[in-house]
């Protein structure tokens, strides 16, 4: 840790850097992922589904610099090349090849359910090891991914309910 004068024991500060870095390698990867699917994708709806890949990309990116922000204002510092995203992120790693829109739509919300769930979580902990502000910040990200998760799956196939179908 560098020195700051920030007010959260040392301790705390360590624990939200490292939970923070653990989910800036996954944002990384993530945003990478959301930018394959971009490139690639293919099929109806072809150019809705290709430009809101590209507005998720965006929020994402900015999610990455927001978690890397956090962890340097603790006093930590961002780990966030392409390398130590590839050695520590937690997702699923995309399957390259995919040229169907329903394809790439199934893997892109896989991708951003998996991360907001770990978003949720690690808010959870961040509460729980007591800094508020960093718990606070994942929480944001979490409403935010939870949004871009909603866009995507809207461009899903419909499938039937059988209960609504049902009288």
């Amino acid at each position: 840790m560098h020195a700051t004068h920030n007010r959260l024991p040392e301790n705390i500060r360590a624990q939200s850097a490292d939970l923070l870095n653990l989910h800036l390698a996954a944002a990384i990867d993530l945003h990478g992922q959301v930018k394959q699917a971009h490139w690639n994708v293919r099929g109806p709806g072809f150019m809705a589904v290709h430009e809101l890949f590209d507005d998720i990309s965006g929020v994402v990116e900015a999610y990455s610099d927001k978690i890397a922000e956090r962890a340097g204002g603790l006093g930590s510092t961002a780990f966030g090349t392409v390398q130590v995203a590839t050695e520590r992120s937690f997702l699923v790693p995309y399957m390259l090849g995919v040229t169907d829109v329903d394809q790439d739509i199934f893997a892109v919300s896989a991708s951003l359910a998996a991360f907001g769930q770990t978003i949720r979580d690690a808010a959870a902990q961040a509460t729980v090891f007591g800094d508020a502000d960093t718990a606070d910040l994942l929480t944001e990200l979490s409403r935010g991914i939870d949004r871009q998760f909603w866009f995507v799956e809207s461009h899903a196939p419909a499938k039937t309910d059988v209960r609504a179908v049902r009288k």
